[in-house]
């Protein structure tokens, strides 16, 4: 994830990255409920992978809408759309996010 906006870090959600090579950008988002990434615009395309079910809420300039996941089941997204998204649920969420460069 690229281009986040300054913002107040008391609340983002823990981003761990795990791989960072000339094919791929891999990073583990850990939220609690009510957190947020942040707004962000991704440079690369890009997959999530959800390690557990829960409720995304994801802003962006067309409106909010809330998202279910379900563990193992994954989406891919096109790069370029600016966005924030958030734990919309109660319990902890976790997401791998996998960046494909090229």
């Amino acid at each position: 994830m690229c281009g986040a906006h300054n913002q107040d870090d008391t609340n983002l959600a823990t981003g761990t990255l795990q791989v960072d090579d000339e094919r791929v950008r891999i990073t583990r988002y850990d939220f609690q409920p009510g957190q947020e990434t942040g707004w962000h615009r991704h440079e690369y395309p890009y997959a999530v992978v959800p390690l557990v079910d829960g409720t995304l809420r994801i802003v962006d300039a067309q409106g909010e809408k809330l998202v279910p996941l379900s563990a193992g089941t994954s989406y891919s997204r096109p790069a370029g759309v600016e966005h924030n998204v958030f734990n919309g649920g109660q319990a902890h969420m976790a997401f791998v996010e996998v960046e494909m460069k090229g």
